[in-house]
């Protein structure tokens, strides 16, 4: 790759939720998107595009509504379900940025977390999350957006 190229990368995410509820499904969306954005340092200015998916049993909110949340206004975003195959993880959202970057593919950070780590154990090179901290970056966000 040129160093002077920016090209699409996909940056894959998943997590899990605690239960089918607004709430839960919103605030384990952001944490994941959060994480995502701080690990590879993305800019929603440089995002083409996001596609997440659910399980089935997660239907109480649109969870790009999350991405919406965290100053993703601009950012053309889909929700759709994921395959339903029998004995899959339930209460997974997973999320596919697609990212304009000068970045390789293989400097790419994808976010597995919760109970979604066994979905791809081989990517999950996340540092422990601290959950406290995040959310208090995400209230920054969130709050710099509002006022």
């Amino acid at each position: 790759m040129n160093n002077f190229s920016t090209v699409c990368r996909g940056v894959r995410g998943a997590t899990t939720s605690t239960e089918n509820s607004r709430d839960a499904i919103l605030k384990a969306t952001r944490q994941l998107v959060a994480l995502m954005i701080r690990r590879n340092e993305i800019d929603p200015a440089d995002v083409a595009s996001a596609t997440f998916t659910v399980t089935k049993d997660l239907d109480a909110e649109f969870p790009a509504l999350a991405a919406r949340q965290l100053g993703w206004f601009d950012v053309p975003l889909l929700c759709s379900y994921e395959v339903d195959v029998p004995g899959s993880l339930r209460q997974c959202i997973r999320v596919l940025i697609h990212w304009n970057t000068p970045k390789g593919q293989k400097e790419i950070h994808h976010v597995y977390t919760k109970g979604a780590v066994r979905l791809r154990p081989d990517l999950c090179d996340v540092p422990p999350v601290d959950y406290e901290e995040l959310e208090k970056w995400i209230a920054v966000q969130m709050e710099e957006l509002s006022g």
